[in-house]
């Protein structure tokens, strides 16, 4: 069989199901919104993020899974328009907020999950994707970014498909399979005649920093779930033998990006 004949996409599905995961609602983004606003806005992934886009010849920009605003709103000052779309109101909500706060009259909000139609979504210059990509369908989800964008899509994708530390997911006990990682969406841009770049950014681990056992416990609750008593005393037995603070494993994250052909 060559690589051509390979399905990636429905590869994809399967292994997606096969971790058997459950996506958080959009309510649980809602709730959320306000801890994220206050994290998100500034840091070293960002700045990775941003130093490795090319904006020239560009006015617009799409910000697919856009949060708080995590992406966009550092480049509104560069550019004449800028999207936001998320399944989440009160994301977009903070998203709109933040942009009032700086003074930013030229960002908009669009209320739509990926599985909605775009039809009404305008095409952009750039579009980008950040951390929003771990996705039902990951091959409609790349056409849809591929088909809003006039010049260049910037995404980023987890490596190793895990958002926390294998050892903390064995440490409370749950058989996990890893997530579908990044090579998948560029294997499947392969199969669409899209031939990406590829570069990885290192960031913060979720659980780094956390001050003291409740907050490092809900925060693995956050990712994997809600602990049972059970899972929260083997998690804090195996806490109490960590050095202290927590050495948190950072995260890496597959930074994928194409320039739109024309026609």
């Amino acid at each position: 069989m060559s690589i051509a004949a390979i399905d990636f996409g429905r590869l994809y599905r399967d292994h997606l199901a096969a971790a058997n995961r459950n996506p958080k609602p959009a309510g649980t983004w809602d709730a959320r919104a306000g801890d994220m606003n206050r994290k998100t806005l500034k840091s070293r992934y960002v700045d990775e993020f941003i130093g490795r886009m090319d904006l020239a010849g560009a006015r617009t920009l799409l910000d697919v899974g856009c949060g708080t605003g995590t992406i966009c709103l550092p480049l509104a000052e560069r550019l004449e328009r800028v999207i936001g779309l998320d399944f989440s109101r009160g994301m977009l909500d903070a998203l709109l907020d933040n942009a009032a706060a700086l003074g930013r009259n030229n960002v908009e909000a669009l209320h739509l999950a990926w599985e909605d139609d775009w039809a009404a979504v305008p095409a952009c210059d750039i579009v980008v994707a950040s951390r929003s990509t771990t996705v039902a369908d990951l091959e409609a989800a790349l056409h849809k970014l591929n088909d809003k964008a006039k010049r260049r899509v910037y995404l980023t994708h987890l490596v190793g498909g895990r958002f926390v530390d294998a050892a903390v997911i064995e440490a409370v006990g749950r058989d996990l399979p890893a997530l579908p990682d990044y090579i998948y969406a560029v294997n499947i841009l392969h199969r669409m005649g899209i031939h990406p770049r590829l570069d990885y950014i290192e960031a913060e681990g979720r659980l780094s920093g956390a001050a003291g056992f409740d907050e490092f416990a809900a925060r693995v609750g956050w990712a994997l779930g809600e602990l049972s008593a059970a899972e929260r005393e083997r998690l804090h037995a195996w806490y109490l033998r960590q050095p202290a603070p927590i050495p948190g494993v950072p995260m890496r994250w597959a930074f994928i990006s194409w320039d739109k052909r024309p026609g």
